[in-house]
């Protein structure tokens, strides 16, 4: 049987119909943008925004978020009219199997694996540096980073990093609660997204007052921008082709990409919308605009507030809060209200994703492409517990010593990946199934999947270099598990055997 067989349109269909076995459909086109803004601000605008700024795109970090925000345009166009058509969950994962095939469907999948997990290690890894913030840096450097970081104390003495122990305790209390089943509830999500939205506000209005113009000028780091200080005390330069000019904005679009993440895990959430056809393409949509505003207004303020060279050393852990203390001194009560917010946010955060993991392994499990392991349920909790206690072991170690950075830049390519096979599924939808009833339409088809293909292609290409040779690495270790085991034991191919249904413990 070719590599490239697919799921029938016809059974996904039928599958959605089905409101008896599937998931209940309680989400309106509201709770499906507060689902979307609640998953995409979190570590990656209040962390990322400065890596970016800092050692590529300078105060032009703001060109990166629009450059950032019109691949995930192009994508979110895409995934809307996905997710009308097929309104169930698995997300990306789900859309190549009906598209392009089993093969293509694996690697998404895989790819959806550096997007959840390695997302949520990375935003662990952000709620480390928060609390540690917000304790006065009083939890020892060894024990708050990895063994790949450095850097000088006031006394000019170098530490080195042993495990990030905060990290691994928020993942442990998270997947505690998974394999528990304890869910946020639509009321508690939207109140999170409140106070989320509420802190970005507040501090662009307040901070609006305190920017420098002269930390706006130059716009773009020039190519002869002088090195800057790193907490280790080496210097950094700026003269790659990346680390300067529209090319560091480029890389910039890469990094702050991170923060965008999100968006498409609504929709994970089609088979639980009211009225997803209507309320699938609001809710993606909707959430990417407002973020994209607030994305901007914020980055501008930032940059604005401290000089972007700041955030190469002292500012680079916890960014906001190092801003408003070095540079908004009369607003230090801000500080630690903004640190409490942005702890609550990202707990938030890792649960999603941790969540969204399991769901897609799950899937994939019940597929036939993983091991019976990562669908097997809890007898009490009906939970996939040992899926959540996989993946806490492997998340846990990339939180406990792997860099943010590395983390962070591996989980913007697993999620541009499925962007741009996201984007091409629906120009062979288009070309295969011409007639297919599509409540939604991606516009100018095939020039805006094209042109998703190429953004979305053109920021992994900026991140060439150990991280893009890592992620490959990622994918070659996949292919091999899918023609080692996948292959052989995958359901579509076996139609004899039972697949369990998702909603034997989602609706629990």
């Amino acid at each position: 049987m070719s590599l490239f067989v697919k799921k029938s349109m016809s059974s996904l269909l039928s599958q959605a119909a089905d409101s008896e076995k599937g998931l209940k459909r309680t989400l309106g086109a509201t709770n499906l943008v507060a689902l979307g803004i609640g998953a995409i601000i979190g570590a990656g605008l209040f962390v990322r925004t400065a890596a970016a700024a800092g050692g590529h795109a300078g105060p032009a970090v703001t060109l990166s978020f629009i450059v950032a925000a019109i691949g995930c345009a192009f994508a979110g166009l895409c995934y809307a009219e996905f997710a009308s058509i097929i309104p169930i969950a698995g997300s990306a994962y789900t859309y190549a199997y009906a598209t392009m095939g089993e093969i293509i469907a694996w690697i998404i999948g895989w790819a959806l694996i550096l997007e959840y997990a390695l997302g949520a290690a990375t935003v662990s890894i952000a709620w480390s540096e928060f609390l540690n913030k917000l304790l006065g840096n009083s939890i020892p450097y060894e024990w708050c980073h990895s063994p790949f970081e450095s850097a000088l104390d006031a006394n000019n003495v170098l530490h080195h990093g042993y495990i990030n122990a905060p990290a691994l305790i928020i993942l442990v209390l998270i997947t505690l609660l998974l394999i528990k089943g304890t869910q946020e509830s639509a009321v508690v999500n939207a109140i999170i997204v409140f106070v989320k939205v509420a802190i970005v506000l507040v501090f662009i209005a307040i901070g609006w007052s305190f920017i420098n113009s002269d930390n706006h000028t130059p716009y773009l780091i020039p190519a002869d921008a002088p090195d800057a200080l790193q907490a280790d005390g080496t210097h950094y330069s700026y003269k790659s082709f990346f680390n300067h000019g529209w090319g560091g904005v480029l890389k910039g679009a890469a990094i702050v990409f991170f923060a965008f993440i999100g968006f498409d895990a609504v929709s994970t959430a089609a088979q639980e919308a009211k009225n997803p056809k209507k309320d699938m393409p609001i809710g993606i949509l909707g959430s990417l605009v407002i973020c994209t505003i607030l994305y901007i207004l914020f980055s501008w303020v930032l940059t604005g507030v401290a000089p972007y060279t700041d955030f190469v050393k002292s500012g680079k852990e916890a960014s906001v809060a190092y801003a408003i203390e070095t540079y908004m001194k009369d607003y230090l009560w801000l500080s630690k209200l903004i640190t409490v917010g942005i702890l609550a946010g990202f707990s938030s955060v890792i649960l999603v994703m941790l969540m969204g993991q399991s769901r897609v392994f799950y899937t994939m499990s019940a597929d036939g492409l993983l091991p019976k392991v990562f669908s097997e349920l809890h007898p009490r909790f009906r939970t996939p517990y040992k899926s959540n206690i996989i993946l806490f072991i492997f998340v846990g170690l990339f939180a406990a010593f792997v860099p943010g950075s590395v983390a962070g830049d591996l989980t913007s390519i697993g999620t541009l990946l499925a962007f741009v096979l996201v984007c091409a599924g629906v120009w062979i939808l288009r070309r295969k199934e011409p007639n297919l009833v599509r409540p939604f339409k991606t516009p100018l088809v095939p020039l805006v999947p094209i042109l998703g293909i190429l953004v979305c292609s053109a920021m992994i290409f900026s991140l060439w270099g150990t991280t893009l040779l890592s992620a490959l690495g990622w994918m070659a270790a996949g292919l091999g598990i899918y023609f080692l085991y996948s292959r052989h034991h995958s359901k579509l191919r076996n139609p004899g055997e039972i697949l369990p249904h998702a909603s034997d413990f989602e609706k629990h």
